[in-house]
């Protein structure tokens, strides 16, 4: 176990609290024995355990009271909740970290009480098969320690990148968002095959593992995507000829602006919340 991270609650035994669970089991960072679920719903608990072989609480008192790190994967609408739950059992030797989206370290910080580490992460859906996007970002206690828990937490379910809180709604806008804009162009291609006689299933997968393996050749490689664009497109051939439709359909122009206009919406969800 990599002692930076020690013993884990999780607040939230949902979706990406299941990510983050089997995860953080497969990479190594906690065994079974050094993590701990809350939830309220019986069934829920019970398939936790069953798929994880770790303990399951309805309450977080025990949780609090268990862990080094705690990760706070509630909705937004109960966080405040949570936290006030929480507040009297926190030490100032653990870190929270919040993955509830649109929820300020102030908000948390004031609710929690000075000196109480806090890290608030922006993760996206991918992470539930090991591919997450995540960005963090570091309150006003929290230090270099936790950092490196919600570090480590975050790259067993994939990349992970540290940025001012600031930055965090054009996270939203670009990774948290992300994922769907990338399934409409995926479908779009497959679509596009299907027109031009493939299969249904064949032009879905044709096009997926084209998707999958363009983004691994930017990650892996470090190339910039334009010189990767140049190595695939002979002058005057296929590659040109498609391209040259995406220019005059403006598809660059309208990802920019669907990153630009879900980023501004995570401003106005935020500024809603903080008021």
């Amino acid at each position: 176990m990599a002692p930076e991270v020690q013993k884990i609650g999780i607040a939230g035994g949902g979706a990406m609290g299941e990510a983050l669970a089997r995860g953080m089991l497969a990479a190594g960072i906690v065994t079974p024995a050094d993590l701990m679920i809350s939830e309220v719903r019986e069934e829920r608990c019970a398939y936790l355990e069953r798929q994880f072989g770790v303990r399951t609480v309805k309450e977080n008192k025990p949780l609090v009271n268990f862990a080094d790190t705690l990760i706070l994967a509630v909705k937004p609408y109960v966080i405040s909740a949570v936290l006030a739950e929480i507040r009297p059992h926190l030490r100032p030797s653990q870190t929270v970290i919040s993955i509830a989206a649109g929820v300020s370290l102030a908000f948390i910080e004031e609710r929690l009480g000075e000196g109480i580490p806090v890290v608030r992460v922006m993760p996206n859906t991918p992470a539930l098969v090991g591919a997450g996007a995540s960005a963090y970002s570091l309150g006003r206690f929290a230090g270099l320690r936790d950092g490196g828990r919600a570090r480590a937490i975050l790259e067993a379910v994939g990349r992970v990148v540290q940025v001012e809180e600031k930055l965090l709604d054009a996270v939203t806008g670009l990774s948290g968002s992300g994922p769907a804009y990338m399934y409409v162009i995926l479908e779009a291609l497959a679509d596009g095959g299907v027109r031009m006689g493939l299969p249904r299933d064949v032009s879905m997968v044709l096009a997926a593992q084209t998707m999958y393996g363009a983004a691994k050749m930017i990650l892996e490689t470090g190339e910039h995507p334009g010189r990767l664009k140049d190595m695939v497109t002979t002058p005057g051939g296929t590659t040109a000829a498609g391209l040259f439709v995406l220019e005059e359909a403006a598809v660059r122009a309208g990802l920019q602006r669907a990153v630009e206009r879900a980023t501004e919406k995570a401003r106005e969800i935020n500024r809603r919340g903080e008021s």
